[in-house]
């Protein structure tokens, strides 16, 4: 929900609210509204190449990364660009100064990288690099709600360079930008699966890559591959947030080597992502191994997971994938390190390259399936605790396809390649796997309660498709299988217990026992878009997931259920649950029961609202056996100085009876 702000209130402008229970979820998306030293005497004027727009640690920055030819003091220069005049940048445009180093001798010149820091939503920004007298060309990017839902795209391998036809492959990758953007022009994010280029040190195939101009429009979220990380260009060319660059996240050990490397993450409207350099897997190599990368997710995740609503990993060797690397034994030792720490850990997307043909898991839990009944193909999967959906990318460029391999007999849980018993043509832990040698994208949606996650052909057999073009086969219809086609769909809901959203251990009721349990699936509930009433406060309502109790007892004891709400919170913002109000309801007669009273919201009385237990429904000694539907209507009234944000609490449900 969306609060706007009030005509009569000032101060900082007014946040979403989401509410999670522990019984029921409560989802209130309520609306309120250091620089380089410059040599003295620079001659030639710099030469600026190679811009990049690189995500930033949150929605209100972005970094700019790029190559200048003389070794000088440089700035990014930002500001609206509806301050422009005539394409003169104002006076006042925000200057961030630029840090870098020389670039390795094949490279040759200087990298330098600034981050713009201080975004407002909704604004489009005009940028260029350089310096007075000097400056690169501008270009443009806009800035969309800081919170709520949103869309990003993730691309496999462009790998540009390994057809072995240079213009092809841009091509190709150009052309999949182009429908992508076109298509979402509205994504926020535009997320990496590595392997940008085929050969690491090629700055041919570099500027190949950073051709399309969508590059300096939309945030680009790099991901180290295989291909990227035998040089230093990778990281001249991107500047990360929250990098960690010590030499266990290297595949050597040695940052100071001729390598890339490093972890990072960031947070951007609700999603922590974290990116790990999956090219350092084994200690043997002189790195860290698998261990610390997992030393490094579970410290992100154990710091800042509670700042955000959903967790995505993305590192380049994908672990689940159905083509040639399936059976890559580093890619089976990941296979067992990995899978148990991130169900653990509460992770809930997993985005990989590496295969070149797209695959989609069954939820896994722990190394295995999380549900063997999970049908293949299912448009809809339930995380449960622990579950975790892993993505593989195909290629984005049509540089190289890898076809879909076989499954063997080693089995068909952690390691193993076995064949799906659902499916025996496919590897036990994928739902879907795809190759048609045509390009493709994948499209995350998320939303308040759920990730929707596509994967859609950006081409046909026709050209730009380099290996295809070089007479490799190809199965595609362009009148059945259309660019902007679906190759596949799925939509995760997540699971709300286990100290994830909500806390719920909740038995069945057994014959002869008196218990309760959530009506249904327990989703977040939606208390729709908040209301500025009287310039003074916003208001939201909703109703809980509706309650079934069930008394089955002899003795026909008295019985009980209340709820209280915990504060309301988004990252370091709060606000109390005393501005939670309900009324209770008996939707199924049964078992006695008998409503609670109504509560108002503390903004009414200065009361305690439901900050402290209630009542939502009761039965008296004697009363008949059977069962009940009990429910809520939600009342939130919220003071018009609570910041806008995305806000969750824990609706907790506790049953008494004799």
């Amino acid at each position: 929900m969306t609060f706007r702000p009030s005509a009569q209130a000032s101060g900082p402008a007014r946040r979403r609210v989401a509410t999670g229970a522990a019984a029921a979820i409560l989802s209130l998306a309520v609306a309120f509204g250091g620089g380089m030293t410059s040599p003295a005497g620079a001659a030639e004027p710099a030469t600026l190449t190679g811009i990049i727009l690189g995500v930033g640690a949150n929605e209100s920055q972005r970094t700019v990364t790029w190559y200048s030819s003389a070794d000088t003091a440089q700035k990014l220069q930002v500001a609206p660009t509806a301050e422009l005049a005539d394409g003169e940048f104002p006076a006042g445009a925000a200057t961030f100064d630029a840090i870098g180093a020389a670039n390795i001798a094949t490279s040759g010149g200087f990298n330098r990288h600034a981050t713009i820091t201080g975004l407002k939503e909704h604004t489009q920004y005009s940028y260029r690099v350089g310096t007075e007298g000097n400056w690169s060309s501008a270009y443009a990017f806009k800035t969309q709600d800081f919170e709520g839902d949103y869309d990003f795209l993730f691309y496999g391998d462009p790998q540009i360079g390994s057809s072995g036809d240079l213009a092809k492959d841009q091509a190709g990758w150009q052309d999949t930008v182009d429908v992508s953007l076109a298509a979402n022009p509205n994504a926020e994010l535009l997320v990496s699966g590595g392997d940008q280029v085929e050969t690491a040190n090629n700055e041919s195939q570099w500027n190949s890559f950073l051709a399309p101009d969508q590059l300096r429009q939309y945030p680009w979220a790099a991901t180290i591959g295989n291909h990227d990380v035998g040089g230093k260009a990778y990281e001249q060319h991107f500047s990360t947030p929250n990098t960690d660059r010590s030499a266990p996240l290297y595949s050597n050990g040695n940052p100071a080597s001729n390598t890339s490397g490093g972890d990072y993450w960031y947070i951007y409207k609700d999603v922590l992502f974290i990116d790990l350099n999956s090219n350092s897997y084994a200690t043997s190599q002189g790195g860290g191994g698998d261990a610390a990368h997992l030393a490094y997710v579970t410290d992100v995740i154990n710091k800042h997971g509670a700042e955000a609503k959903w967790k995505v990993l993305t590192y380049h060797h994908a672990i689940y994938s159905p083509a040639d690397h399936a059976k890559d034994s580093d890619n089976k030792v990941r296979r067992v390190d990995f899978p148990t720490t991130f169900s653990k850990l509460g992770v809930d997307l997993v985005l990989q390259g590496h295969d070149h043909s797209y695959s989609r898991s069954y939820l896994i839990k722990n190394g295995e399936k999380a549900d063997p009944a999970e049908q293949p193909g299912a448009s809809d999967v339930y995380a449960g605790p622990g579950g975790v959906l892993y993505v593989t990318g195909n290629s984005a460029s049509g540089s190289k396809y890898y076809d879909i391999t076989k499954p063997d007999s080693s089995g068909t849980s952690g390691a193993g390649n076995g064949a799906d018993p659902l499916n025996p043509d496919s590897y036990w832990y994928n739902s879907v796997q795809n190759q048609e040698h045509v390009r493709t994208y994948v499209k995350v949606q998320v939303r308040n309660d759920k990730l929707v996650v596509e994967n859609v052909r950006s081409g046909t057999c026709a050209a730009p498709n380099a290996q295809v073009e070089k007479g490799s086969w190809c199965n595609n219809t362009p009148e059945g299988q259309p660019v902007g086609s679906l190759v596949d769909k799925v939509t995760v809901h997540p699971y709300h217990g286990d100290s994830q959203d909500l806390q719920v251990n909740v038995p069945n009721a057994a014959p002869g026992e008196f218990g309760w349990t959530i009506d249904g699936y327990n989703g977040l509930v939606d208390l729709g878009t908040a209301e500025e009433t009287n310039g003074t406060h916003f208001e939201a309502r909703g109703k809980i997931n509706p309650i079934l109790v069930s008394d089955s007892r002899r003795s026909l004891a008295p019985w009980s259920i209340s709820a209280n709400v915990s504060d309301f919170k988004d990252a370091g913002k709060t606000f109390s649950g005393s501005y939670l109000g309900w009324t209770p309801r008996v939707l199924v007669n049964g078992a006695g029961s008998k409503a609670g009273v109504s509560v108002a919201s503390g903004y009414d009385d200065q009361g305690k609202g439901l900050s402290v237990s209630r009542s939502l429904g009761s039965a008296e000694q004697g009363h008949a056996r059977g069962t009940a539907k009990l429910g809520a209507d939600l009342g939130l009234k919220i003071p018009d100085s609570v910041e806008k944000g995305g806000y969750r609490a824990t609706l907790t449900i506790t049953a008494l009876s004799s």
